[in-house]
């Protein structure tokens, strides 16, 4: 899916979570939230695997529930310790709805894609050159670039929060 599909679908599910347990809309928190969730799997598997080549596929790793689930677990701890479970559960669910849409048509025909439980099974068989590389690869290379600024930009904002509430005491 493209990103913009991967946004519409999470902020469809985490809207859908926020509605039912505080009968509200999501806030621009929330949706910030779900926008980092929707899009976290692929601003890392993309560039590992088809600008460096360490990961087979674009769709392992980050894409992989053995990898998704310590990962999202994490979030909904931080989420908890720090007060903001909403928005630990907004990542989880933003998350979880990327690799439900990148696979949805096997799922809905009753299989499971072998990329889920990557390491553990062997990737799906997919193209060296993904059909949106353009021209000399410069898409993947543009998209590697936004990856890293996308990475910066969150990375600072979670150490700025940690060390905010490492003084605070919490």
């Amino acid at each position: 899916m493209r990103p913009i599909e991967h946004l519409i679908v999470a902020l469809l599910c985490v809207g859908c979570y926020v509605a039912l347990v505080a009968r509200r809309f999501p806030s621009l928190e929330l949706a910030a939230v779900a926008f980092v969730g929707s899009q976290f799997p692929d601003i890392i598997d993309k560039p590992l695997a088809l600008e460096l080549g360490v990961l087979p596929t674009g769709r392992v790793g980050m894409h992989s529930l053995p990898v998704a689930v310590p990962i999202w677990t994490l979030a909904v701890l931080y989420g908890w310790k720090t007060d903001r479970f909403r928005a630990g559960i907004a990542f989880a669910i933003a998350y979880a709805s990327h690799l439900v849409a990148d696979n949805y048509a096997a799922l809905s025909a009753g299989q499971i894609p072998s990329d889920l439980f990557w390491p553990l099974t062997p990737p799906v068989p997919r193209p060296a050159i993904p059909y949106w590389a353009g021209p000399r690869s410069i898409n993947i290379h543009l998209f590697t670039l936004f990856s890293v600024g996308f990475l910066v930009v969150t990375g600072y904002y979670i150490l700025v929060d940690v060390f905010r509430h490492a003084q605070a005491g919490t």
